[in-house]
């Protein structure tokens, strides 16, 4: 090999490294407080297919859900008006890219923190607190992890339960879709023998389909939603921060909660956390 080829070759990953830590400086820049403040709009990305936390209504064709709401209210506090607000369709598997490329200002979209993403992109503290369960069909006979082994369980693409459940239970097979609401029809056409992800988007789900699905197996890991941000973007962290904890003291944050899931918010949800799997 010739040397102006092996230079070559050994300058690529440096190149796309930069390249890519260069794309994250843009986006914080570009997410920046004062940045949104003179652009007029917030831009968050949310999920279009999870009910009760973003979901598009067929019906009039809104996005909704308790992390809609939360967006909106943040864009109210921000810019003075909930209507300056701007949705992003995001996926499991595209919020990321989408925040790193500075496509969206913030990520609202059922995300786990976990030590492995905080090396991508930075979290606000925890606004809502789930665990990993199953929903499976009413007469399935699956009561949880433990009536798993050789059954088909299927997941979204680039979520965190996918692998979880592989460490709870080994002896399973894998299908993985492009987003829950694939997921949720392949679980319901007989596809698979279960669907697996954070009991409050199973609830969602269980909701939609009353009488043909359940909830069963209670929490196997614990699972913290952040809303996520681009790396090293402190200002816009801060402010987000300070966010949850004004509408937590004031009120609003209950008042919301309650609509969406018609009970009281858990006490003292951790401001700081990451998942864990809570049994194998």
């Amino acid at each position: 090999m010739n040397m102006k080829r092996w230079l070559a070759i050994a300058i690529i990953p440096v190149l796309a490294f930069s390249l890519a830590a260069c794309g994250t400086d843009d986006a914080a820049k570009n997410s920046s407080v004062d940045a949104i403040k003179k652009r007029g709009k917030l831009v968050a990305g949310v999920k279009y297919d999870t009910n009760l936390f973003g979901f598009k209504d067929p019906a009039d064709g809104q996005v909704k859900g308790f992390e809609i709401d939360l967006m909106k209210e943040l864009a109210k506090r921000m810019l003075g008006d909930e209507k300056k607000l701007e949705l992003k369709e995001v996926t499991s598997k595209t919020r990321i890219p989408l925040l790193n490329n500075g496509d969206v200002d913030i990520l609202a979209a059922t995300m786990t923190i976990s030590e492995e993403r905080k090396k991508e992109i930075d979290f606000s503290h925890v606004y809502f607190m789930a665990g990993q369960s199953l929903l499976v069909k009413k007469e399935s006979g699956i009561n949880g992890v433990k009536d798993l082994k050789g059954k088909v369980v299927m997941g979204a693409k680039g979520s965190t339960s996918v692998q979880n459940i592989k460490n709870v239970e080994p002896g399973i097979k894998i299908k993985e879709y492009e987003n829950y609401a694939d997921a949720f029809t392949a679980l319901k056409n007989g596809k698979g023998d279960a669907l697996t992800t954070d009991d409050s988007i199973l609830m969602g789900m269980e909701q939609q389909a009353p009488g043909q699905v359940k909830l069963v197996g209670g929490h196997f890991t614990q699972e913290p939603y952040g809303f996520g941000l681009a790396k090293g973007n402190k200002e816009l962290t801060d402010y987000v921060n300070k966010f949850l904890e004004d509408i937590q003291k004031d009120g609003t944050y209950d008042k919301l909660y309650k609509k969406w899931f018609k009970k009281d918010p858990p006490k003292n949800i951790p401001k700081d956390a990451v998942n864990k799997v809570l049994k194998k």
